[in-house]
């Protein structure tokens, strides 16, 4: 099975040592976002755990802990994009989180990891013409680092509205641009643009619109194939495998004004407060009238077709 920590929050950059208590203890457990008394219990083994799946702003904090996670096959998604505090408040330097990630893929193998360029939005001060140099400037470091870059479109849901209200989508005219100029300087540095959820709109332009975080990208990173039981989706525009994550709602501290995963500023102070690192759940504590259930686990591999060239 696959394990996702990073699509509720930000694992690694906030709750570190957290999850390697959970890797440490063998379970994690995981409230339902939308009934909170129904918590599933995972078990995390490498028996059962064939990829463990990051997405982060900052891989940094987890750094000390990647012992812990030798064992099991791993895939990194490192978001590096060219805004400044007044978007992303607490993301680290950019340099920084580029020098992060040469270290995390040093460590973890080219195949591992890749880098997100998203969600793309313009303004007076983010024009065309900035996200293009700035992306070349981040492509020239971070070549031979990764062979992959996503890029996707600011969507405007109504969390992203509320804290960014004065965000626009951007039109097709300039999501061509950006997606055309992107493949080409992903070319000269040897890094393929893959598309998020943005359908086929950039595929004529040279994009790789068949999905970011696919059951061919994990097998790839382990080299192994994956006999996985079903396509588990997420939005109606997603080709990626999605499922069991285990973080929550409301707890990334970033702060980001697109966050889709964040209500408000205080709602995740507040949440932060109540995270204890010695608990198995991210938030809070288990508590009495809440209903655990073991979830149904098992490798996918096919140790028959276990060499990928």
């Amino acid at each position: 099975m696959i394990l996702h920590t990073g699509l509720r929050t930000d694992i690694p950059a906030f709750y570190s040592e957290w999850f390697a208590n959970r890797i440490k203890a063998g379970y994690v457990m995981v409230r339902n976002p939308y009934n909170p008394v129904q918590i599933t219990k995972y078990r995390i083994s490498p028996d059962v755990v064939d990829v463990i799946a990051f997405c982060t702003k900052n891989p940094a904090p987890f750094l000390p802990y990647m012992d812990c996670i030798k064992d099991y096959g791993q895939y990194w998604f490192v978001t590096i994009t060219p805004y400044g505090k007044e978007i992303e408040p607490n993301v680290p330097d950019k340099d920084i989180v580029m020098k992060s990630f040469q270290e995390l893929s040093d460590r973890v193998g080219i195949n591992s990891i890749g880098w997100r360029y998203d969600p793309i939005f313009l303004s007076d001060t983010y024009t065309l013409e900035s996200h293009i140099s700035d992306f070349e400037k981040m492509a020239e470091i971070l070549a031979g680092y990764t062979k992959v870059c996503v890029i996707s479109f600011i969507d405007l849901y109504k969390k992203v509205l509320r804290n960014f209200s004065e965000v626009r989508t951007v039109a097709k005219e300039d999501r061509i641009t950006l997606g055309t100029e992107f493949v080409r300087i992903g070319k000269k540095y040897g890094i393929t643009i893959k598309t998020c959820a943005e359908g086929d709109e950039l595929a004529p332009y040279g994009a790789d619109c068949s999905g970011c975080m696919t059951i061919s990208t994990f097998e790839k990173a382990i080299g192994c194939a994956l006999k996985s039981p079903k396509q588990s989706k997420g939005r109606k525009e997603c080709t990626c495998y999605l499922g069991a994550d285990i973080g929550a709602y409301n707890t990334c501290g970033h702060l980001c004004k697109y966050c889709y995963a964040n209500y408000d500023t205080e709602t995740v102070k507040r949440n932060m407060k109540a995270h204890n690192p010695k608990s198995p759940i991210l938030l809070g504590e288990v508590a009495e009238g809440d209903v655990v259930k073991e979830a149904k686990q098992e490798s996918w591999k096919d140790m028959q077709l276990s060499l990928f060239t």
